[in-house]
């Protein structure tokens, strides 16, 4: 059986915290892949590009970025309806500005530092 594959920074505190959350309440129904910690099959996928933003990759092979990876990812969760209000229209205006605003501030050094 596909799922979905959240990439996702093992090297940032904030990330990993909130990996360790998705991971207990997913209940392995998302597949969860550390960006340091690739597997050879996926070495070829940039890996800068991925510590960029979050990414995941969906059961069909559908790339989907930033909060909107967020947002699919907690859809194999309990927490999915809330979660879905952050891409309701006009409360999405400000959910996706302040998910930019915190990639921007994300680069301190336990975050961006490739192991």
């Amino acid at each position: 059986m596909n799922k979905d594959t959240l990439y996702y920074d093992g090297a940032c505190p904030v990330c990993s915290a909130e990996i360790d959350k998705l991971a207990r309440f997913s209940r392995g129904r998302l597949i969860l892949k550390n960006i340091h910690e690739l597997d050879a099959d996926e070495a070829c996928l940039d890996k800068s590009l991925l510590l960029s933003r979050l990414h995941l990759k969906t059961a069909e092979g559908r790339w989907i970025t930033g909060l909107k990876a967020n947002i699919r990812a907690w859809h194999h969760t309990p927490f999915r309806y809330p979660w879905r209000m952050l891409d309701w229209p006009l409360i999405n205006l400000v959910s996706h500005r302040c998910y930019e605003l915190w990639l921007r501030h994300r680069n301190g050094p336990a975050c961006f530092e490739d192991s």
